[in-house]
C-alpha cells in the first residue's frame, strides 16, 4: 500500500499543494510553524476523515476560505483508489473513484496509516478516554464493521442513559423497552470487548521484543481493563455474566443517572516489570513504550490486510538520542511507505537520506530537494 499523490487545496496554510510521493521513503525538513505537520494532518484526514490534532474540522479551513478539499491517489493489494474529502457548509463528503459514500465504515480501511507524533504521549499519559480512542481509530481501519457496531453501541448508550436520568428524577419509563435496551446493549459490548482484547493479544505478541530492542528492557506489555472485570472474553456464559452484572447494578446506574459498565469504561495499562509506566515510569520510558506500540501494529495491519500501512512519523528523531534514533530506522524500510517530518536532516542518518524523497517547507511553499 502506498500513497502516490496528494492534492491539497484551502487546507490550513496551503491554498493549493500537489505532491508526487515517493512510495518509500518521504521526509519534509523546514523550521517549526512552517506546515510540515499539516502535510501529514492532510494525510490522516483523507485516510480517516478526522484529524489528530483538532476535533474541529473548521480549524483546518484556510483563513478566508469557505471550503477545503484533500484528495488522494494510491494503489492497494495493486489497485488504484481515488480518495476525496470535500469540506464545504459544515460538513465532511466523502469520495471513492467519484462514488459519494454517506456511511464512513464504507470508506474507511482503504488507506490505513499508523501515526506517530509528540502529543502521542497522552495515549499513557491522558484519561481513559485517549486510550479508547487509540483502540477505536485503530480497529476502524483494521474491521470497518467495528465502527458500525460502536456506532450503534453509542446510540443505545445515549437511550439507557436517557433512561436511567429519567429513573434518577423519579420520572416513570417503560421498563420492558430499558430491558430491551439492555439486551441489544450487552450484544453490542460483546463485540466490541473481543475486538479490544483480540487486538491488544496481537498487540503484546510484538511489543515486548520491540520494545526490548530499542530499551534493552523486557517485562513490557499491555494489560486490558474492563468494567466489569472480564475473565474469559470467549466464554459462551459471557453474555449471561453481563447480563446478571448489569441487572445487579441496576440502583447504583439510577443513582448515578448513567450507565457505569460496559465498554465506553474501558482502559489499558502499560505495564513494565509488573509496574504502570503511567505511574512509575520515566519520560524517556514513556515515550518509547508509546512508539513500540505504533511500531508492533505494522505486522498486525499487513496480517490483516495483506500490505503495510503509510507510516506517518512527526517530528520523531527529535525525540530521542542517536543509538536510539538507528534502531527505529530499522523499522523503516523500502517495503513500508513512510512520510517523516523534520526540523534537522542531521538527526536522520545519510544511508536513509540517499534513499528517500526529501522535501524543504518553507512558509507553505514545499519544494523537492535532488541529491
Amino acid at each position: 500500500m502506498f500513497l502516490q499523490q496528494l492534492k491539497i487545496r484551502n487546507f490550513r496554510n496551503y491554498e493549493k499543494l500537489d505532491l508526487s510521493l515517493d512510495k518509500n521513503i518521504n521526509i519534509f525538513f523546514g523550521n517549526n510553524a512552517q506546515g510540515k505537520t499539516n502535510i501529514l494532518e492532510s494525510v490522516h484526514f483523507i485516510a480517516l476523515s478526522k484529524s489528530h490534532r483538532t476535533n474541529n474540522d473548521l480549524e483546518m479551513l484556510m483563513e478566508g476560505k469557505k471550503s477545503f478539499k484533500v484528495c488522494a491517489n494510491m494503489h492497494k493489494n495493486n489497485i488504484k483508489y481515488n480518495l476525496e474529502i470535500d469540506y464545504k457548509d459544515n460538513k465532511k463528503h466523502l469520495f471513492i473513484d467519484n462514488d459519494e459514500y454517506f456511511k464512513l465504515n464504507e470508506y474507511l480501511s482503504h488507506l490505513n496509516i499508523i501515526i506517530f507524533y509528540p502529543d502521542d504521549i497522552d495515549i499513557i499519559k491522558g484519561l481513559p478516554d485517549s486510550r479508547r480512542k487509540f483502540l477505536n481509530n485503530e480497529l476502524s481501519q483494521l474491521y470497518p464493521v467495528y465502527l458500525k457496531v460502536l456506532n450503534e453501541y453509542n446510540k443505545l448508550l445515549k437511550m439507557k442513559n436517557d433512561l436511567l436520568r429519567k429513573l434518577n428524577n423519579r420520572e416513570k419509563i417503560d421498563m420492558s423497552y430499558f430491558n430491551i435496551v439492555n439486551e441489544y446493549l450487552v450484544d453490542k459490548a460483546i463485540f466490541i470487548y473481543r475486538a479490544r482484547k483480540k487486538f491488544i493479544d496481537k498487540i503484546n505478541n510484538n511489543i515486548e521484543s520491540i520494545f526490548y530492542d530499542i530499551s534493552k528492557r523486557k517485562g513490557f506489555y499491555l494489560k486490558y481493563i474492563t468494567k466489569p472485570n472480564i475473565d474469559d472474553f470467549d466464554s459462551n456464559s459471557l453474555k449471561s455474566y453481563l447480563k446478571e452484572h448489569i441487572a445487579n447494578s441496576f440502583k447504583e446506574e439510577v443513582n448515578a443517572g448513567m450507565a457505569l459498565y460496559g465498554p465506553h469504561r474501558d482502559d489499558f495499562e502499560f505495564i513494565l516489570d509488573e509496574k504502570s509506566l503511567r505511574k512509575y515510569g520515566s519520560q524517556g520510558q514513556q515515550k518509547l513504550s508509546v512508539l513500540a506500540l505504533k511500531l508492533s501494529e505494522i505486522n498486525i495491519f499487513e496480517n490483516q490486510l495483506g500490505e503495510k500501512p503509510v507510516l506517518l512519523l512527526d517530528d520523531i528523531f527529535s525525540e530521542f538520542d542517536k543509538k536510539k534514533k538507528n534502531l527505529i530506522l530499522k523499522y523503516i524500510n523500502n517495503d513500508i511507505q513512510s512520510i517523516i517530518t523534520t526540523t534537522d536532516l542531521n538527526n536522520i542518518s545519510k544511508e536513509t537520506l540517499s534513499k528517500s524523497k526529501i522535501f524543504n517547507v518553507d512558509n507553505g511553499i514545499v519544494k523537492e530537494i535532488k541529491r
